[in-house]
């Protein structure tokens, strides 16, 4: 994983100085390209290029909605949104795809073969569990499980896409949350291991207690016993 993190890393830093250099037009062409190479995912960055920026509102805008569709979008929202877009190029379309299984592994660690082929517009089981193996698995993005019986995709780990705009603000609430719910739990343990600390200590009490008992009633039996001897020596 650390080398296709690395290696993310140094693409973007690639496509960052590229954009930073472009307008127009020919930044239209590095965005393309950007959301056509096979192994970067990942476009916050370049969207955050100030030339990036003031292509909102020119001839080239399109081009800024691409790279915002690539950063956060699926292959459904670009079909429902595709005659204000650019045509995709064979290499973008299978991005998007690889990008909307993502999406789709944010929320559901299960996901089934029926709902990956309608989002992905895959038309039998064959081709989607190819492109799962071949254009997702190997390629590092997710791993996970086919079951054919079950007929779904089972997630063990997908890579994390960009966040989208007023995301941030919702992760942080959720971390809080659970920080929050870890905080409790922790005090309910603490409480838990006060308490059997204090019935073990009240267990070791009661024990002395008895032990003490005990020694106290062969003391007394032993004095008897002997008191009883010396009466019948008498």
């Amino acid at each position: 994983m650390m080398d296709i993190e690395r290696k993310q890393a140094d693409l973007i830093d690639h496509f960052v100085k590229l954009a930073s250099g472009q307008k127009g037009s020919a930044l239209g062409s590095v965005i393309v390209e950007a959301t056509s190479h096979p192994s970067l995912f990942a476009f916050s960055e370049i969207l955050a290029v100030p030339s990036v920026a003031k292509l909102e509102g020119t001839e080239n805008s399109v081009y800024l909605e691409l790279l915002r569709l690539f950063a956060h979008g699926t292959w459904s929202e670009y079909k429902s949104n595709s005659g204000n877009l650019p045509q995709l190029v064979p290499d973008q379309v299978l991005k998007l795809k690889q990008l909307t299984v993502l999406t789709l592994a944010e929320t559901n660690k299960v996901l089934l073969y029926d709902q990956l082929m309608l989002e992905l517009d895959v038309t039998n089981v064959r081709e989607l569990e190819d492109f799962l193996i071949n254009d997702c698995m190997y390629v590092g993005i997710v791993r996970g499980k086919l079951d054919q019986l079950r007929r779904c995709f089972e997630v063990q780990f997908a890579g994390g896409r960009d966040l989208r705009p007023g995301q941030l603000g919702s992760m942080i609430q959720t971390l809080s949350n659970w920080l929050a719910t870890s905080d409790n739990l922790l005090f309910s343990i603490q409480e838990k291991i006060k308490w059997a600390d204090t019935m073990s200590e009240l267990d070791k009490k009661h024990q002395k207690e008895v032990e003490d008992r005990a020694v106290e009633v062969k003391k007394s039996l032993s004095l008897k016993k002997s008191l009883e001897h010396k009466a019948a020596t008498s």
